[in-house]
């Protein structure tokens, strides 16, 4: 696989614009994208208010809407995420062997980057201002329901 920094940033808008989508939904505004060979063959964005969910995160809704793909097919995907992926987000990556993790931002919320890097996943943060900005914006609006996902999940920082 070859990348480059406009290949990623022209990704990474697609999964803003699931991000935008959430929110639209009066989610969290977190989106994902999945990519083989240039092409998406899964978007998500997280759906865990509108769908009164505990795991539809929105990586794990892309890997979702991807499909049943082959074992195979995973190991020439890139994930690409608005945000940092949480431990559960991170496992899906390493249980499919994804190697290649993007994200837009970690400075909100930061997942254990960590451990995908010691597993042989390359994880690269574009650091958006775009992205955090978004984020920011819905805790700032949304402080209570963010304060109560936050501690549905353990409220994570690098772990």
């Amino acid at each position: 696989m070859v990348f480059d920094v406009d290949t990623d940033h022209k990704f990474m808008k697609e999964a803003i614009k699931e991000a935008q989508l959430s929110l639209n939904e009066g989610g969290i505004p977190i989106g994902a994208i999945l990519v083989k060979n240039d092409h998406i063959i899964g978007r998500g964005h997280n759906r865990l208010l509108q769908r009164s969910s505990v795991i539809l995160h929105g990586e794990m809704d892309c890997i979702e809407n991807a499909g049943r793909l082959e074992g195979k097919d995973y190991h020439e995907c890139i994930l690409y995420t608005t945000l940092s992926p949480c431990t559960m987000c991170s496992g899906a990556v390493l249980l499919y062997k994804i190697p290649r993790v993007v994200i837009g931002e970690n400075k909100t919320l930061s997942g254990p980057e960590k451990l995908l890097k010691d597993n042989g996943v390359e994880v690269i943060d574009l650091e958006l201002d775009e992205c955090r900005q978004l984020l920011e914006k819905y805790i700032a609006e949304n402080p209570e329901t963010w304060k109560t996902e936050l501690e549905r999940v353990g409220g994570f920082t690098d772990l």
